[in-house]
């Protein structure tokens, strides 16, 4: 087995993250996204132009159901601490619900 040091993040995902979120009950095609993106990034507006900034992409998302969200995770290659991996999946998980919550809203107000 290679030394954890050397692997890269996506090494983690595929050899440890994976096989425990598996082995614990999750159903791989029907409760896992790897690699979500789930913001379209900032809008940056300058003049009459816009663009958009870096989408944010979470490692994985367990999903209770289809469209029910449930958990983020956020892999980290062995050089940083397990904090901010923590710090990140916490962000990501309030702009998750903050952006899912505005889109609930959205909808209501245009439905008759």
């Amino acid at each position: 087995m290679a030394d954890k040091k050397s692997l890269s993040e996506r090494d983690i995902c595929s050899k440890y993250i994976t096989p425990a979120i598996t082995s614990a009950g999750w159903d791989l095609h029907a409760q896992i996204r790897e690699e979500v993106s789930f913001t379209k990034g900032r809008i940056i507006v300058r003049g009459k132009l816009h663009s958009h900034g870096e989408q944010k992409r979470a490692d994985y998302i367990l999903y209770y159901k289809s469209n029910i969200p449930l958990a983020v995770i956020e892999a980290k290659v062995d050089s940083h601490s397990a904090s901010a991996g923590m710090q990140q999946a916490l962000n990501y998980a309030e702009t998750a619900v903050d952006a899912k919550m505005k889109d609930r809203k959205a909808r209501r107000m245009c439905s008759p």
